[in-house]
């Protein structure tokens, strides 16, 4: 079932090491089927060196396994979430990269300060509120994608394609998997570009203009970056 799918997803996940995004058996890539509405993940705890393709684990809108002899991901329900939530996206990673993860535990939006930034995030990289005792009893990945959904409430998600969850990590999202990762790998690297040029400069200043002119040269109606 689905295993051209899994192949992408399993190859999605091995980039997030490839990049220096994730250790251990940390981070998760997953995507959806929109025929199916069915989505494939990485199984929980389960290492990037011995994992296979054939492992991915293939859950339902519910996150009820449909496929799969391993449990899915802890984080599966808040990526259910966002797939719900977020119409036109096709795949999502959630690492714990250093820098992104960094800003995330400093609870603080990542200001777009940069061309790099304003090529693939039109705004601010927002952080969640704080999570409430209610909230992380109940059912803490779920609430964590209404955290991120609540904090989308008035932005465009396709715009913006990441958020920093409050003293926990980074989520990305793309039209696929392997945008979801490339998203995921800018959010680290403008993250730390963030980090040294507030350390260099605490009082740097934003040029709105210019920011709006690489992200619409990039993303806009009359877009005009690469090829036809």
């Amino acid at each position: 079932m689905l295993t051209f799918l899994k192949e992408k997803v399993f190859q999605a996940n091995l980039m997030l090491v490839e990049h220096g995004l994730v250790i251990f058996t940390w981070g998760n890539v997953s995507a959806i089927d929109h025929e199916t509405g069915l989505v494939v993940i990485k199984p929980s705890g389960v290492s990037y060196r011995t994992m296979t393709a054939g492992q991915m684990v293939v859950v339902d809108k519910d996150g009820k396994v449909v496929e799969g002899d391993l449990r899915p991901s802890s984080d599966t329900p808040t990526h259910l979430a966002l797939y719900r939530a977020f119409e036109g996206i096709g795949g999502i990673v959630h690492t714990h990269s250093v820098y992104a993860t960094s800003w995330a535990q400093a609870g603080v939006d990542l200001p777009n300060i940069g061309t790099t930034h304003a090529d693939y995030f039109h705004g601010a990289i927002p952080c969640t509120a704080a999570m409430n005792k209610k909230q992380i009893n109940r059912n803490y990945e779920w609430e964590t994608g209404n955290m991120i959904i609540e904090r989308f409430r008035d932005m465009d998600p396709m715009h913006t394609p990441a958020v920093l969850v409050k003293n926990h990590g980074p989520f990305t999202w793309g039209a696929d998997p392997f945008q979801a990762v490339e998203n995921a790998v800018v959010l680290e690297q403008v993250a730390k570009m963030a980090a040294v040029a507030y350390s260099i400069n605490p009082s740097l200043e934003m040029n709105q203009l210019l920011i709006d002119k690489h992200f619409e040269r990039k993303h806009g109606p009359d877009a005009y970056y690469g090829q036809k």
